[in-house]
């Protein structure tokens, strides 16, 4: 099954400085249908505006993950890290028992447009972790690159939580399919331009719920960066 929410259902936030899309219930956009899916509890795609950004503040018992689409995101946090995310690069902080940080457009001309995709992790407490890998396009052309699991597989970032994170570009007649456990979960997010999902055409901004399929084909890419989230099976708005 393939549950496909349009780009323009999302939630919507406008601070001058910053327009965001919330794919799930986040500060004051609260769905009680939109409460995360499975493990994956956030999806933001903030444009900030050149020289601003989110000030000092904290987090605890979460695994975040910042995916750059364009420009420069400047962060700053209490482990001590200070660096600049552009595209290309895939940032994961692990909260853990607690740290504070900081993301600011790093540009005085330029917006930064970026996906913060935020996962709960699998145990709570832990030292809080800093990770950034540059994973080259080529590396993403015509195919799904892993970028984060809970054992670094093929390079990848480590997340505290049974998550698989993939990203692929897809343009004419590059085609991906990825092959999707026995009970597990998906959800598929467009970051940019628009493509085919087992036949049906997803656009940027664009996700896709999915559970109880075998397959997933990606097909008929216009320029499409996509993620793709392979989750444990649960759902966070059934009530038993």
């Amino acid at each position: 099954m393939i549950q496909v929410r349009a780009a323009s259902e999302r939630g919507r936030a406008e601070h001058g400085w910053l327009s965001s899309r919330h794919t799930f219930s986040f500060a004051s956009y609260y769905d009680p249908k939109q409460l995360g899916y499975s493990d994956l509890l956030v999806i933001n795609d903030d444009r900030v505006a050149p020289s601003q950004g989110f000030g000092t503040h904290p987090h605890r018992d979460m695994e975040i993950l910042s995916y750059v689409l364009e420009g420069a995101l400047e962060h700053r946090d209490s482990m001590g890290t200070g660096s600049v995310i552009v595209p290309g690069d895939v940032q994961l902080m692990s909260a853990g028992s607690g740290v504070t940080h900081s993301e600011f457009n790093h540009s005085n001309r330029e917006r930064v447009h970026f996906l913060q995709i935020w996962v709960v992790p699998a145990e709570h407490g832990g030292k809080p972790l800093y990770q950034q890998r540059n994973i080259p396009s080529a590396e993403k052309r015509g195919r799904l690159r892993l970028i984060a699991s809970p054992d670094g597989s093929d390079e990848s970032l480590v997340i505290r939580q049974d998550t698989r994170i993939y990203a692929g570009l897809l343009d004419k007649d590059e085609r991906a399919t990825y092959h999707l456990a026995q009970g597990r979960y998906a959800y598929v997010h467009i970051a940019s331009g628009s493509v085919k999902l087992n036949g049906s055409t997803l656009q940027e901004g664009d996700g896709a719920r999915i559970h109880a399929e075998s397959a997933l084909e990606f097909t008929e890419g216009e320029n499409a960066e996509v993620l793709l989230f392979d989750l444990r099976p649960l759902d966070k708005t059934i009530r038993g």
